[in-house]
């Protein structure tokens, strides 16, 4: 489904809201781990991402304290533009990611539900939020003494119109750590990881979403710069910049030779660079509604939405980058 831009839109499961392909990834905004971020160089990649057709923002109330949420707003405020905003509730416990053995009642109390998104819903200046989810989830939750009241909280904000539709951002670790929750019918959308190296996901999760009409939302596509193909072994991080604990050891030598090698393999016959290959395998799956790279300047924001051209993967193309695929957490 293409929108006036040309950017094609998916439906986002069976909440009735369709979403850009390319979606823009909010974390890197928020002036929160990822070194030193600039607002003004923020702002003007947002009112490029909504010039290109980019209609679905994701962010959250832990991205710099809520600094990611406002500058989301501010940018839609300005520009006159509607957009579909998915934001998270943190764990009240700050804890990342989600244990089995963690009570719900240290979480996801519903009485904090209420009041995070109370102030998401300030910081994005809107009556409604399209999207709300738990910024972590185990599918031990389910059975959980408190879950009852955890749904009925949650379907008061929907009777209260502050929310349209629920959802839960799957721990870095495990894609199939909420296929339970998934099968439940509770949830209207999951985030997960999905990428070159990371392709668990695909093999459980998405079969499931696309037969309960779960939407998907593929977050890290570039497994954090890994596979943007500007890395090299000798790159160095800034100490407040959390890729410098991510790659550190040898894990950023051993990242550049995989990331190579698929580099070697897919550009330039399927896409121009590594990072637009890596958006490209992404949205080869129909399961997947959009993938949201994180996006802090023009550039990025230009190159990412170039990618989503149509010209996905075959099958075949897809059985050639099974064997790419690395199981680790870095996280």
């Amino acid at each position: 489904m293409p929108s006036t831009t040309g950017l094609a839109r998916r439906p986002l499961g069976k909440t009735g809201l369709t979403v850009s392909e390319i979606g823009f990834g909010g974390w890197g905004i928020g002036k929160s781990m990822w070194g030193h971020t600039d607002d003004s160089t923020s702002i003007k990649a947002l009112e490029r991402a909504l010039e290109l057709g980019v209609n679905y923002f994701d962010t959250a109330a832990a991205y710099g304290h809520g600094h990611s949420e406002r500058l989301i707003a501010q940018a839609i405020k300005e520009a006159g533009a509607t957009a579909v905003i998915g934001t998270k509730v943190p764990p009240q416990n700050m804890e990342w990611p989600a244990h089995s053995r963690t009570r719900l009642g240290h979480a996801f109390p519903p009485e904090w539900i209420k009041t995070s998104t109370e102030r998401s819903l300030r910081n994005l200046r809107q009556d409604s939020i399209e999207l709300l989810m738990f910024h972590v989830w185990t599918d031990s939750w389910l059975k959980d003494p408190l879950w009852d009241d955890t749904l009925q909280a949650l379907a008061k904000l929907k009777e209260e119109g502050k929310v349209r539709a629920f959802g839960v951002s799957i721990n870095s670790d495990d894609p199939n750590s909420a296929l339970n929750v998934v099968r439940s019918g509770v949830v209207d959308v999951v985030q997960v990881i999905l990428n070159l190296f990371d392709q668990r996901a695909v093999t459980q999760l998405f079969p499931l979403c696309e037969d309960k009409e779960v939407g998907v939302v593929v977050r890290c596509p570039f497994d954090e710069g890994g596979l943007t193909g500007t890395l090299t072994p000798e790159t160095r991080f800034a100490p407040e910049d959390f890729r410098s604990y991510y790659f550190g050891g040898g894990r950023l030598e051993e990242t550049c030779k995989r990331a190579n090698a698929i580099d070697e393999l897919l550009v330039p016959s399927h896409a121009q660079t590594l990072a637009q290959a890596a958006l490209k395998f992404c949205l080869s799956f129909p399961a997947v509604s959009t993938v949201i790279p994180g996006m802090r300047t023009l550039s990025h924001v230009e190159l990412n939405v170039g990618a989503a051209n149509g010209r996905y993967y075959t099958e075949a193309s897809l059985k050639t980058l099974e064997p790419h695929a690395w199981i680790r957490d870095f996280y």
